[in-house]
């Protein structure tokens, strides 16, 4: 059996195309935004977990993003959503714009669509017909939940993190919690774990499991 060490250093390597670190946002946004000219379809996403996310279910699907001229883009967070909406606003009619988004940064992106005139007085329902899908509550929840709670534990455990785990769930403020909240802890507390998950969930869904955001924003385009 590979050991623990081999495990992360395959890790490692499988997410060199990515960045990260205190410039990873800006970073990823200016690789993704110098394939701009080359796009068809823009799918603007929070975080660089997202991108994985999406590049790993496109690739599961057997999709070549890239040589369908499909570009996701992270912008580093959603109160940049404006800036990118006026890069890429409605008069943009050769590029097919989606998104991808949390619950909670659902306003942030409603506004932003209102302010871009995309529309007004926007609905859950009119951000889906415009392409912007959102996770309930975030990637990590929406991959949890497909995942399933002991797939997620043996997932954990291939990566020799199931111990850090077991540690995270007897710490006072989380004992108790449920497993899926603190699994979301676990996986939201480090930016290249959560990377690196979020290749590994997905790899690891049933493809007739796949959250129906992530299955929506890819279709959109």
């Amino acid at each position: 059996m590979m050991d623990i060490a081999k495990r992360r250093e395959l890790a490692r390597e499988v997410l060199a195309g990515y960045v990260s670190g205190a410039a990873a946002a800006t970073q990823a946004t200016a690789r993704a935004l110098a394939r701009v000219g080359d796009a068809r379809a823009i799918v603007l996403v929070e975080g660089i977990s997202d991108q994985i996310a999406l590049d790993t279910l496109a690739a599961r699907r057997g999709r070549d993003l890239e040589g369908e001229g499909v570009l996701i883009v992270p912008i580093g967070g959603a109160q940049a959503i404006g800036r990118f909406l006026t890069l890429f606003g409605p008069e943009r009619s050769d590029v097919r714009l989606a998104g991808l988004y949390d619950a909670r940064e659902e306003d942030i992106f409603r506004r932003s669509l209102e302010r871009a005139r995309f529309g007004s007085h926007l609905t859950r329902v009119d951000l889906e017909r415009l392409g912007f899908h959102v996770c309930v509550e975030d990637l990590e929840d929406e991959l949890i939940r497909a995942v399933g709670p002991g797939p997620v534990e043996g997932v954990l455990d291939s990566q020799g993190d199931l111990g850090s785990f077991r540690t995270l769930q007897k710490q006072p403020a989380w004992r108790g919690q449920s497993i899926d909240a603190q699994m979301r802890r676990f996986l939201g507390s480090g930016a290249r774990r959560k990377l690196r998950y979020a290749r590994l969930l997905v790899e690891s869904l049933d493809l007739a499991q796949v959250p129906r955001a992530l299955d929506a924003v890819l279709a959109h385009d």
